[in-house]
This record gives C-alpha cells, structure tokens and sequence, in this order.
C-alpha cells in the first residue's frame, strides 16, 4: 500500500505544478491580448491620422502623376 500511496503522492505534486503552468500560461495569455488589443488600436489611430493627413494635403498620392524620372 505504501508504493501505491507514493505514486499517488507524485501524481498529486505533478498535477499542482501543471494546474500552476496552465494558470501563468492563462495569465500570459490574457496579457498578450490586452497588449495587442492596445496595438491595434494604436494602428487604427495611426491609420486614421494618415487618411486626414492626406486630406489636408488636398491630394491623393495614387492619383498623381509619376515623377519625371521615369
């Protein structure tokens, strides 16, 4: 009884140590898409700044002619 009792002591300090990496893996998880959701927000700005800039400058660079060099 007392090998079977070990092996069961091992299972239940293996399962804690995975049940601990399963909860920073969540944890990371959760930090990344908080992350990226901040980048792509960031982007959507960046963006947004970009097509009003455009519009400030009165053109559109794919309606222009090339420059003479070609």
């Amino acid at each position: 009884m007392g090998e079977l009792d070990d092996r069961v002591t091992e299972l239940e300090v293996r399962l804690a140590f995975i049940d601990d990496t399963v909860n920073d893996l969540s944890s990371a998880d959760a930090e990344i898409a908080r992350r990226l959701d901040l980048i792509e927000r960031a982007l959507r700005d960046l963006r947004s700044d970009l097509v009003n800039m455009r519009a400030g400058l009165g053109s559109d660079p794919a309606t222009e002619p090339p420059p003479p060099h070609y």
